[in-house]
């Protein structure tokens, strides 16, 4: 079984601005409170092929993730896979970013999930957890960009 969540906020900050605060993986712990530690790999600009390894806290457990930057179309599109061996991984995840009139900025991040082994029994449960805190998760991603990023 597999299965996508996503959430869609308005940012009130400039398109390329906000592309570059979430391609620079290593702001997720700003977010993201299942984040306890993440490095990029190499430490350079971030772009295709960039890996990032994180640390994550999901319902007790500590699990080392991988995500491999797959695609990266500044400042509009950014995309990535799990690449870590664990019972439930993102396939594949994204956000897509579309400026708008007042210098603002949607952004529509997603991930979708998939179980393996043992995470096949489990995957329906953090996708539901997922899809219910999405909204929630969006508006972190909201506070923490305005709060990151200058509003000139």
């Amino acid at each position: 079984m597999s299965g996508q969540f996503e959430a869609t906020i308005e940012v009130d900050r400039p398109v390329e601005a906000v592309f570059d605060y979430l391609a620079d993986g290593r702001n997720d712990p700003q977010f993201s409170p299942r984040v306890l530690r993440i490095e990029r790999v190499p430490d350079a600009p971030t772009t295709v092929g960039t890996v990032f390894r994180s640390t994550v806290k999901d319902a007790g457990m500590k699990t080392a993730r991988e995500f491999r930057i797959t695609d990266l179309e500044a400042p509009v599109r950014i995309r990535w896979a799990e690449v870590s061996k664990n019972s439930v991984t993102a396939r594949e995840g994204g956000y897509d970013l579309e400026p708008l009139a007042d210098r603002g900025t949607r952004v529509r991040i997603f991930n979708v999930l998939d179980g393996h082994g043992l995470g096949k029994l489990l995957v329906g449960l953090a996708l539901a957890a997922a899809r219910k805190d999405a909204d929630s998760f969006g508006a972190r991603i909201k506070t923490a960009a305005e709060a990151a990023i200058d509003p000139s």
